[in-house]
């Protein structure tokens, strides 16, 4: 067997080749950024021409917080769906024999009934801070149904949702929630920052889990599961965003205020999955929200504290 896994450096694809290594003796194909774009259909049809994988996990994508998708949503919109449509048509050219399509679970209504089922996509307008990369992702599972029905392909689309974890993207400008909060708290604490301001009133509900659980959760899937259906990935817990800004500063240490910022967006008011589905395959979530929020941390302060000033904040302080 021989798998091609798209995006291995990032957030998903990290932990996906970690559980591949653990797993199997199969060869696993993988290329950076520098040695292919997936944007490019002719250098991804030269890939599956030459290599000619059997099996394909899609886990490359652009990706970001509201902030990015805001100010950049030309390129979430064109960038998502183009790694789509090049892989999985030179997946089906190529004569692969099963695909796995990694969605989002922003693609459900902005309002929708909660928690979200698989059959509610596109029952009502979609979250306007995240639309463009919404939109692209649905594409993309839309992609896998017409390719199974027209080419008898077998991809499936596995939607995932708020995920966490080692390698995610670090900074306050552009990541996700819970790597921007550990970001902000871990510099407030450092430099001695009296209160850290966040986005929004905090009320925001929110479902997470951690990037190891949704790895088993795909190699499940890519063995077990064949309908022409997009599935759900959630962990069945939810909590506000304050909440969770107050679990992450216990985490890091931060012994400031919190203050929150109500003129800013909070995005999605909820969103909870409906994740019956694949626990009835037998999956389950394995790791604590705290315990993961840890895991992360210690990450973080491994490979991000290496910049001067942090070299020299931790050698007189001893906190990074």
């Amino acid at each position: 067997m021989k798998i091609y896994l798209a995006g291995h450096q990032g957030l998903v694809g990290s932990a996906l080749l970690r559980a591949l290594n653990n797993r199997s003796a199969s060869t696993i194909i993988t290329r950076t950024f520098a040695q292919l774009d997936l944007r490019n259909q002719q250098q991804v049809e030269q890939l599956f021409s030459d290599e000619r994988p059997s099996h394909i996990y899609v886990a490359a994508a652009k990706v970001g917080g509201i902030k990015a998708n805001s100010e950049l949503p030309a390129s979430f919109l064109y960038d998502n769906i183009m790694i789509a449509s090049n892989v999985m048509h030179a997946a089906y050219k190529y004569g692969a024999q099963k695909l796995l399509f990694l969605g989002s679970s922003c693609i459900y209504p902005r309002l929708c009934a909660q928690p979200m089922k698989e059959e509610y996509l596109l029952s009502g307008p979609l979250e306007p801070t995240n639309e463009p990369y919404a939109i692209a992702k649905i594409a993309g599972l839309k992609l896998c149904q017409a390719y199974n029905s027209q080419y008898g392909t077998r991809f499936i689309s596995a939607m995932p949702t708020n995920l966490y974890g080692p390698h995610d993207h670090f900074n306050t400008e552009s990541s996700h929630v819970i790597p921007a909060l550990i970001t902000k708290f871990h510099q407030a604490k450092i430099e001695g920052h009296p209160e850290v301001v966040l986005w929004g009133t905090g009320r925001a509900l929110r479902e997470f889990l951690f990037v190891d659980d949704l790895a088993a959760a795909l190699l499940m899937l890519m063995d077990q599961y064949e309908e022409n259906q997009w599935i759900n990935v959630g962990s069945g817990a939810e909590l506000s965003i304050a909440e969770l800004a107050t679990l992450i500063k216990q985490v890091t240490g931060y012994e400031g205020r919190i203050v929150f910022d109500s003129s800013k967006p909070d995005g999605t008011p909820r969103k909870l999955l409906c994740s019956e589905k694949i626990r009835a395959h037998g999956w389950q979530a394995q790791v604590s929200l705290e315990d993961g929020l840890k895991r992360t941390y210690d990450w973080y302060l491994q490979h991000h504290c290496t910049a001067p000033s942090f070299v020299q904040l931790k050698e007189k302080t001893h906190v990074c």
